[in-house]
């Protein structure tokens, strides 16, 4: 990455606020910058409205300058009231550190990936904060922000006028518990910068604040802006919820169909938030999506570097490989099973203790609801439509067999081209 990385993620559309713009660029034409930004371990998985930061991360790593990573395992015991209506509920101090210790895992996967792990060094709020005293923060942190100043800021406003909820001290002292890491940082590492979403700004600026009022020293402030969609939905979430990092969460499968789905109106700004892709590249999927739209060039590529970078690329390819023999000529199987089974997780199922168990076809397919009825699952059959993991089943007296299984599991049965039903077995099968 040759250019000023300022440079860089302005044309990725990626820069929202900046305390001083002309200022911070020039800070960024040295290599070697110290910079940060925090994730707080309020679930067990990021999520893909985490990826514009972590993956700010990353570019910061390959333009030269040295991120770090930070687990909020202090601030995550206590509640952002950023973008929040209400007060959060507190998790348990033990699940906090479970999570984030999750998280650092999934994360450092994710940059070793990226080829940056080396220059991405984990770090832990906790680590600085678990031993400083009420008397010591107040006296040393506290006496440095005023009432005003904190209730100017948009994450309290929001919050003070609504009289069912209010904010509670905890949630109103997050702030200065953000600054704090920000001053830390800046004193101990040489850090410079912190980066965040667009809801981050005035917490951290109240770093800024902070190193101002305490230890003059550079400090600047930039934050990425809300990823919206043209359709209005919102960005990030699906009808089962958010898409999350963790395959066991949100699998590889869901996870690229995710991307693939993606409106031709936002499609070229994504491949910009969430790739590494050049400005040739992605003006040449520009180009291609202006000429042919039907192809969904655009989006392929979207899903394809995404998911590789969340999932790896031997996941991506099996997601590939599963859509390629569902819905294509490849061969089922071939594929891997239990991405089979993700991809047809809306499809209709029937479980069964044994291939004994099963029905006859006709039943099967009534069952199913692949068919309105029994005899007109009869009539499929004759007419070929009939298929079971990719052979076509000529008779209606169809002797389930172990060569009809995959993965010794699972039975695959499809009407037409793209009407599936999936059958599965239980280990006596």
């Amino acid at each position: 990455m040759s250019r000023n990385i300022f440079d860089e993620l302005s044309w990725r559309g990626l820069v929202n606020q900046v305390s001083d713009a002309e200022t911070l660029r020039e800070h960024l034409d040295s290599p070697g910058r110290v910079i940060y930004c925090g994730f707080d371990p309020t679930a067990d998985s990021l999520h893909i409205g985490n990826l514009v930061p972590l993956l700010g991360l990353a570019r910061f790593a390959l333009a030269g300058h040295r991120p770090l990573f930070l687990l909020g395992g202090a601030t995550g015991l206590i509640g952002d009231p950023s973008g929040k209506d209400k007060e959060r509920t507190l998790n348990a101090a033990e699940k906090v550190q479970a999570s984030a210790e999750k998280i650092k895992t999934q994360a450092m996967g994710f940059f070793e990936r990226m080829g940056v792990a080396d220059n991405i060094e984990p770090v832990n709020n906790l680590d600085w904060t678990k031993n400083l005293s009420i008397i010591d923060f107040l006296r040393d942190v506290g006496k440095h922000f005023t009432v005003n100043y904190m209730l100017a800021k948009e994450s309290v406003k929001g919050r003070i006028n609504r009289e069912e909820t209010g904010i509670s001290y905890t949630e109103f002292s997050y702030m200065i518990l953000q600054a704090y890491d920000f001053r830390h940082l800046s004193e101990t590492r040489g850090c410079t910068l912190q980066i965040g979403g667009g809801d981050q700004f005035g917490n951290i600026t109240a770093g800024l604040e902070f190193i101002r009022r305490s230890r003059p020293a550079p400090a600047f402030a930039l934050t990425f802006p809300l990823i919206t969609t043209a359709s209005g939905a919102k960005f990030g979430k699906s009808e089962k919820g958010a898409i999350f990092l963790d395959k066991n969460l949100t699998s590889p499968y869901a996870f690229y169909q995710y991307w693939f789905n993606t409106d031709d109106r936002d499609v070229i700004n994504y491949l910009k938030y969430f790739t590494l892709l050049d400005h040739e590249s992605i003006e040449s999927l520009a180009i291609e999506l202006a000429d042919n739209p039907h192809l969904r060039q655009a989006q392929k590529r979207l899903a394809l570097e995404v998911t590789t970078m969340i999932h790896g690329a031997a996941e991506t390819q099996k997601v590939l490989d599963a859509s390629q023999a569902l819905f294509g000529a490849g061969d089922l199987a071939a594929a891997d099973p239990d991405t089979l089974c993700a991809a047809l997780e809306a499809a209709p199922s029937m479980a069964y203790p044994s291939l004994s168990a099963i029905p006859p076809l006709p039943k099967l397919l009534a069952d199913l609801g692949l068919c309105p009825s029994n005899s007109q699952a009869r009539k499929d059959i004759k007419a070929g439509a009939i298929s079971i993991n990719g052979q076509r089943v000529a008779a209606e007296d169809h002797a389930y067999g172990t060569d009809d299984l995959l993965a010794g599991r699972i039975l695959l049965v499809r009407k037409g081209k793209k009407n599936y039903g999936v059958v599965t077995l239980g280990d006596d099968a």
